[in-house]
């Protein structure tokens, strides 16, 4: 009986110290992201910057350029993934971005998934204009990652800079 109880007990310690080493933290890499809006008249563009798999569908969203929620609707592909969970989104910034004008923040891109199939995309959308779901795309590579991306919708180019 005390021998059973002893064993119980190891076996709860063995699982326990087990499954903290199996739990590994993804490493993320900061990177700054410098978005060149294009001129157009009208109003900030509302941009979001989200992790895709190989076969394009949504992970995880990076960053979102704009705070009020109402227009969130409006980045059509994103909101179909995000507005149903209506996850925390860490990453929201207050203002959008005007025409003509930049905007520089940092992003977080788990480590893992570089140069392993995945993708980025920056959707953007604009009060009562136009939304582009892929204004940029491109898969998330080193090489891409040290490039600039031309856009093809309200934003010009975006550029990733790693940050140490």
């Amino acid at each position: 009986m005390k021998y059973t109880n002893i064993i119980k007990k190891l076996c709860i310690v063995l699982i326990t110290v087990g499954g903290l080493y199996s739990f590994t933290a993804t490493e993320a890499v900061n990177y700054k992201c410098l978005i060149q809006m294009k001129n157009y008249s009208g109003e900030g563009a509302y941009v979001v910057i989200s992790l895709l798999d190989a076969n394009a569908k949504y992970v995880e969203t990076l960053y979102v350029q704009g705070d009020d929620d109402e227009w969130y609707a409006d980045i059509t592909e994103w909101w179909n993934f995000q507005g149903k969970k209506r996850a925390d989104i860490d990453a929201i910034t207050g203002a959008t971005i005007s025409g003509g004008n930049r905007s520089v923040s940092v992003i977080k891109i788990p480590k893992d998934k570089i140069d392993a199939g995945y993708k980025i995309r920056f959707e953007s959308a604009v009060e009562d204009q136009e939304y582009y779901k892929d204004d940029v795309e491109f898969d998330l590579t080193s090489e891409n990652l040290a490039n600039k991306i031309e856009g093809k919708g309200f934003i010009r180019y975006v550029r990733l800079i790693p940050q140490d």
